[in-house]
């Protein structure tokens, strides 16, 4: 699973969401963490995600990213409760590089509303940020 980084909706603090349907019918928020972030970290030594069954609100940590440069807490741009963690990704951290849009995914959230959806940013919106951050 490769996602298309211009069909995805983008938080202000840089987490990427891709929402589904699963075979329930329920809406699952997959989320990760842009290309761009990445880039600015560099060089990424640990990362530590939330195990199944937490509970999410919009802007609540969900873990937290470290690079030789700082730790960076991630946040959630969703509400619901984390049904999967990408748990092999601590071992494999070049996945977040090589494809951040695919392999690089981090947690599964299934939704309780749709709260924060309308917050999201559009590929285009998000990108206008990311050219405003590196002036």
């Amino acid at each position: 699973m490769s996602l298309n980084p211009q069909d995805l909706k983008y938080a202000k603090t840089h987490e990427w969401v891709h929402v589904a349907s699963d075979a329930s019918g329920a809406k699952v928020a997959t989320i990760g963490v842009s290309a761009f972030a990445l880039e600015a970290l560099t060089d990424l030594v640990f990362i530590e995600l939330p195990k199944p069954g937490k509970q999410l609100k919009v802007g609540d940590t969900f873990g937290e990213i470290e690079s030789v440069k700082a730790v960076s807490d991630l946040y959630s741009p969703v509400t619901g409760e984390v049904i999967e963690s990408h748990a092999a990704l601590s071992d494999q951290l070049e996945q977040l590089n090589q494809d951040p849009y695919g392999n690089g995914w981090m947690i599964k959230v299934k939704l309780a509303s749709d709260a924060g959806l309308d917050t999201l940013l559009d590929a285009a919106a998000y990108q206008k940020q990311c050219s405003e951050e590196q002036h």
